[in-house]
């Protein structure tokens, strides 16, 4: 059977139309909830973790979540053209979604919890281990999430809408935890002022965010069961997977050539994005010196980008195309990203004691998330209107495979990230435990140049990319009536 055989098409159609009803958008936003909490619990802490408490050299730390991305560069598309492909009586997707949970939180606790007596390479092997089961159980969740998403709705601003609250409520869950650890957690106490620096505290961390991450997964996956009956089944004569199959669907969805540019832009951004995130801790900690229960009202303050994106993005995506969203998002994302790092440099930012430090840092801070929010609620949306034109071209609805994509991406950026970070730490021989304010100078500055000018060379590449993309409002219109018509609607 050829890849445009008419037989191949996905049967079905949207759950909705047009508007989807806001309960609904509610009970699908909030499993983005479970990745953001697993995500930041491991994103977020395990490098600082790995390399300062446990004194795992950085190459090895970011090694360990690269060999992981290397995994998920397979998982992430198998899962998610399984998914495109599974039959039951629970549908294409809530099967996946109902196996990711207990995975994920056994391993997440394991993460923090590894032998005292392991040397720096057992660490690296535990890590390692971990982290490949962890990301693929995770997978199961996150990549039918996301195609289930797109399934809601065929309207093109409508689906702006749905990715917005999905945004929404997952910025909720990871501004949440962080909040929750620092000002819980990783609070001072008397052995530790810096509550960070205390090794018992991230065990009690990682049996939190798991059995909240995978309760959200749960109960997302049990209130959306009843779009089933409404969403797009597998047609019985639409082929069964095998490794043929599987190459010839990835090679498909590589050939879009609005995919292809989104794809590679994203992977640049990642990497951008996921050194700073990496070593965030370190440039909290170290480079602005700022203790946890400083650190933790920029989450608070974090809280109003995902507000302001789920307000404005829609009727931005109204009155202009995506693409040119797409792209101010992400050269305003990373202008404010690196804006503190770089007047810090030019000697333009104030000192660590001045009084307006904080409260510049949560200017830049919530500008680089408002403007990331509507770069990925934008991208997200985006995806939803290739698969579309995927389904024109190739007679194959494949959501699955496409929204793959964005699950693995959200990965390379820890795995590339971690990777980078890590390299970079040993290179400037950052010091393992080292109190704040004890750092050599000449390191401290080091530190902020990874974190400004060089993770923003990839981020930079990636606007060129995003330039590329060119389906428009008026060719999606035209794709939506051409399905139509020949789907009998």
């Amino acid at each position: 059977m050829s890849a445009t055989d008419p037989v191949s098409l996905q049967g079905g159609s949207s759950a909705y139309p047009a508007a989807v009803p806001s309960k609904v958008k509610f009970v699908y936003g909030i499993g983005a909830a479970a990745e953001a909490i697993i995500g930041v619990a491991f994103n977020a802490f395990n490098f600082f973790f790995y390399t300062n408490i446990m004194g795992v050299p950085g190459t090895l730390a970011g090694l360990a979540i690269t060999i992981a991305l290397v995994v998920d560069a397979i998982t992430d598309p198998l899962v998610g053209t399984l998914s495109d492909r599974w039959r039951s009586r629970l549908g294409r997707r809530h099967p996946f979604m109902f196996a990711a949970p207990i995975p994920v939180m056994l391993c997440l606790f394991l993460i923090y919890t590894p032998p005292a007596d392991f040397s720096s390479f057992g660490l690296f092997l535990w890590l390692t281990g971990l982290t490949v089961v962890m990301r693929s159980a995770m997978t199961l969740f996150h990549v039918p999430h996301l195609a289930l998403g797109a399934e809601l709705s065929a309207d093109f601003t409508e689906r702006t809408r749905v990715m917005s609250i999905n945004t929404l409520l997952g910025s909720l869950g990871g501004f949440g935890t962080a909040f929750i650890a620092y000002s819980f957690v990783f609070s001072a106490t008397p052995e530790y002022a810096n509550g960070l620096m205390n090794r018992d505290a991230y065990p009690a961390f990682a049996i939190w965010a798991s059995c909240a991450g995978g309760l959200v997964m749960v109960v997302s996956t049990v209130l959306t069961l009843d779009l089933v009956p409404k969403l797009p089944q597998v047609p019985v004569d639409f082929p069964r997977l095998t490794t043929r199959e599987f190459i010839r669907d990835v090679q498909s969805a590589m050939s879009n050539r609005n995919y292809l540019m989104l794809l590679i832009g994203y992977l640049l951004l990642s990497a951008s994005l996921g050194t700073r995130d990496t070593i965030g801790l370190h440039m909290n900690t170290y480079y602005w010196e700022l203790l946890p229960e400083q650190i933790r009202y920029f989450m608070v303050f974090g809280l109003i980008a995902p507000i302001i994106g789920f307000i404005v993005v829609a009727p931005l995506h109204n009155r202009f195309e995506k693409k040119p969203v797409l792209i101010t998002g992400l050269v305003l994302l990373l202008v404010f990203a690196t804006s503190p790092v770089m007047l810090r440099i030019s000697g333009y930012f104030p000192e660590n004691s001045s009084e307006l430090l904080i409260p510049l840092l949560m200017v830049f801070y919530l500008l680089t998330l408002t403007f990331g929010v509507i770069l990925l609620i934008s991208a997200m949306s985006a995806l939803a209107d290739i698969a579309d034109e995927h389904e024109l071209n190739t007679y194959r609805r494949q959501e699955g495979i496409f929204y793959a994509a964005r699950s693995f991406f959200a990965k390379a950026s820890s795995g590339l990230g971690h990777l980078l970070a890590g390299i970079a730490i040993d290179v400037i021989d950052f010091p393992v435990g080292a109190e704040p304010g004890t750092v050599d100078p000449d390191t401290i500055f080091r530190l902020g140049l990874i974190d400004g000018p060089i993770a923003l060379v990839p981020g930079v590449i990636a606007v060129f990319f995003y330039l590329r993309y060119n389906l428009t409002r008026e060719r999606h219109a035209d794709i939506q009536a051409q399905l139509q018509a020949r789907n009998g609607r």
